[in-house]
Order: C-alpha cells, then sequence, then structure tokens
C-alpha cells in the first residue's frame, strides 16, 4: 500500500541556500529549458544566498512571497507569489519548480493550491496569473487542475534559456476561488 505524505510551505530563510543549492544543481538539466539565465554565480552557494536575501528583502516590501517546498523536512521544490501590484489590480504571479525525482506525486498541485489560499485568504489578492510555455504540458495540466483558467497566448513573453518563448496565460480569481 502506497501512502501519499503531504507537503507544506515554509518561507524560504538564509540557512536554506545550501539545501536549494543541492536542488538546483542536482535539477540543473532538468530546468535549464524552461528557465530564465541565470547569473554566472547563481549556482554557487553565494548566489543562492543572494538570491534568498533579495526574496525576503522583496517579501518585507510586500512584492514577492517566495516559499520552500518542503516534503517532511526536505526542501523538494520552490513557489513564489512575485510582482505582487496593489491598488485596483491587487495581483500576483505564480511560479514554482519541483525537483524531478519528486515529479508526478501531485506535490505540485498541492502547493499551488497552498499559495493560492495564501494569497486570496491572508493577502488578499484578487487576482493570480501563471505563464506556461505551450510545451509544458505536465505544468499546464497542474494549472487546470487548480482551478485555473486559460485566458490567451502571449507572444515572446519570456526570455527563457536565452530565447524569447510565447507562454500560454493563465488566470484565477478570488471570485473563482471561493466558488
Amino acid at each position: 500500500m502506497t501512502i501519499k505524505q503531504s507537503i507544506y510551505l515554509k518561507p524560504l530563510e538564509l540557512a536554506d541556500a545550501e539545501a536549494m543549492l543541492v536542488l538546483r544543481l542536482s535539477n540543473q538539466a532538468f530546468l535549464q529549458p524552461v528557465d530564465p539565465v541565470r547569473p554566472d554565480n547563481f549556482l554557487t552557494l553565494e548566489g543562492q544566498q543572494e538570491h534568498i536575501l533579495l526574496g525576503i528583502q522583496k517579501q518585507a516590501e510586500a512584492a514577492s512571497y517566495p516559499f520552500g517546498i518542503m516534503l517532511e523536512q526536505q526542501l523538494i521544490g520552490r513557489i513564489e507569489l512575485s510582482n505582487v501590484i496593489r491598488g485596483p489590480l491587487q495581483n500576483a504571479n505564480v511560479g514554482y519548480f519541483l525537483d524531478r525525482a519528486h515529479q508526478g506525486n501531485g506535490y505540485v498541485s498541492e502547493a499551488v493550491r497552498l499559495v493560492t489560499a495564501y494569497a486570496f485568504e491572508q493577502l488578499d489578492l484578487h487576482r493570480l496569473q501563471a505563464g506556461v510555455m505551450p510545451r509544458n504540458t505536465s505544468s499546464i495540466r497542474v494549472l487546470e487542475r487548480t482551478g485555473f483558467r486559460q485566458e490567451g497566448l502571449a507572444l515572446r513573453y519570456l526570455k527563457i534559456n536565452g530565447v524569447w518563448e510565447d507562454h500560454l496565460l493563465f488566470a484565477l480569481t478570488a471570485e473563482e476561488y471561493k466558488s
């Protein structure tokens, strides 16, 4: 009998830099096709410390909320509410990645559900959106499974792995979340 373990989200701290570096290094080839080009020092302990410190600073400014995806005490991924905009828009972007070794267990869907609840119930946001390359079918399934709806195609939306890539745009509003 297989028992699925639950994940939880934890705000990233400087102490997570080493575990994040190990996670990034072990998934470098897996993530490269869907990741932007990073600074030269990104895959170093110092680079991960800088990245986490920047996330902590942006969280203090209420502009971004980065979380580690945790399975028991192990960091297995990252999810973030970024580019938080207040005022009449009340919007944030959702982005995530998960260790390749933990794919296919529903952990990303659960992480998206948790961060969505946080966004709507704690941050009182009105809208979440996510962009996904059309060939990233597993991420598209995650967003559809968690209630996001496709809104359209944004041409040359993000520079991924050195190339301007089209992205399907997905969104979820507070009204849809509550229904």
